[in-house]
This record gives C-alpha cells, sequence and structure tokens, in this order.
C-alpha cells in the first residue's frame, strides 16, 4: 500500500524500494512485478520494466493490464511489431475496451497494416470521431487500404471539425502530405506554424514537405527548427 501511495505521487525511488520489500517478503507476488514494471515505465527505463513485467506476466497470465503494459513498453520504443501480440491479446479478451484497441490499429497503421489498422479503429467511431489525431489516422489507413467509404467518412468529419486551431491545421496537411499533395500540405503547415511557432512537428512536417520537393536549404532550417524545440526527436537529426 506505501508504495502504490508512493507511485499515484510520482516518488519513484520510494515507490521502487517498497515493492522489492514485498518481493523480499513474497519472491512469487506478481503484483509486486507489475507495479515495479509501471515505476520503470514511468521512469523509461524500458528494459528494466520489460523485465519486472515479463515476471509478472509469468504469474498473472490472466491479467490484460499486465500485458497492455508490455506493449506501451514497446510501444514508447516505437516497436511497434512487438507490441501488436501483447495488445492484440488484451483486445481478445475486452474487445470494447478503448485504449487496447486504439494502440493496437496505432500499431497496425504504423506497421502500414492498413486495412487491419482501418478494421480495428472503425469501432472507436461514436467515442473517438471528435478526436482530430483518430480521424487523420482512419482516413489515412482507410484511403490506403481502399476502403472508399471509411476514407470519405473520416476526411469530411475532419473538415468538418476544422475550426481554424494550428492542431487541425497540422493534421490536414499530413493528410495531404501522405497523399503526395505538397503544396496544399505546405499550406497548411504554414499555417499552423504562423499561429503556433512552438507546436511540436510542425516544423519537421516543413521539413518533409520541402525535402520532398528538392528544396534542400528550406528543408534543413525546418528541421533545426523542430530539433531547437524537441531535441529527442531523432528524425529530425536523420
Amino acid at each position: 500500500q506505501r508504495g502504490q501511495a508512493a507511485l499515484n505521487l510520482g516518488r519513484l525511488a520510494e515507490a521502487e524500494h517498497d515493492f522489492r520489500g514485498v518481493l523480499e517478503l513474497d519472491p512469487e507476488s506478481g503484483a509486486a512485478y507489475a507495479n515495479l514494471g509501471v515505476v520503470y515505465m514511468r521512469g523509461k527505463h524500458w528494459e528494466k520494466a520489460l523485465e519486472s513485467l515479463g515476471k509478472a506476466e509469468r504469474l498473472m497470465p490472466q491479467v490484460a493490464g499486465v500485458r497492455l503494459n508490455i506493449g506501451l513498453a514497446y510501444y514508447r520504443q516505437n516497436e511497434f511489431l512487438k507490441a501488436i501480440p501483447e495488445f492484440e491479446s488484451v483486445v481478445r479478451d475486452q474487445p470494447d475496451a478503448l485504449q487496447p484497441r486504439y494502440l493496437l490499429g496505432l500499431c497496425y497503421f504504423f506497421a502500414e497494416r492498413w486495412a487491419m489498422a482501418a478494421s480495428t479503429l472503425e469501432p472507436l467511431w461514436t467515442q473517438e470521431s471528435d478526436q482530430l489525431p483518430y480521424l487523420y489516422v482512419l482516413s489515412n489507413a482507410a484511403h490506403r487500404a481502399g476502403n472508399k467509404e471509411l476514407d470519405d467518412r473520416a476526411t469530411d468529419r475532419l473538415i468538418k471539425l476544422s475550426n481554424g486551431t494550428p492542431q487541425y491545421h497540422l493534421f490536414v496537411g499530413k493528410y495531404h502530405l501522405n497523399l503526395d499533395q505538397y503544396d496544399l500540405a505546405l499550406s497548411d503547415f504554414r499555417a499552423a506554424a504562423e499561429a503556433d511557432p512552438k507546436l511540436p512537428f510542425v516544423h519537421f512536417n516543413l521539413g518533409l514537405v520541402h525535402l520532398k520537393k528538392q528544396e534542400y536549404a528550406a528543408a534543413r532550417d525546418e528541421f533545426l527548427k523542430d530539433a531547437a524545440i524537441e531535441p529527442d526527436v531523432a528524425l529530425n537529426y536523420e
């Protein structure tokens, strides 16, 4: 209980100490390993997190939350192919749960499994169709899968939600970029950058457009701008 309270307050060192204290008394405590895994995830110590969560899974194979966290640990490292089986198992156990289905759909999307991404995400329409990120991913997956009805429905909804925010222009720009509509993408990314020059990824995407158009000096300048805002995004340096 003390470890859980410390974890809830973000005192990770205290939480780790208490959960390890549980394991000294009960080396087969799956709950202690599961909570240790969460501690390490919060600290972004992914190898330790996966080791602890793996032990928790062996001790509590029926607990879907442990497998969800294993999937999340892989997802946060962009290891989407490793995350997919974990999320698939959670969705089988909890087909109506939003988070594991959404994460599984995103993993399929990033793995370029377009039809599977679209079919996995479509059931979330009622809960998520007022969210721009959801509509962006769904419309792109449906377009690439050749599902015109779903593509049109998601795209129409995305456009109707337009309220002139920088985030809206960012997502619409990414939609155009994925369809190789560079001038349209450039217009939306510029609108987003003008409204919020420090919006994450807006300068990165501007750089991508310029790179596609072989405007290399402009691309370099945009990647440098995004690197200044988000120094941990490796794609800028690449």
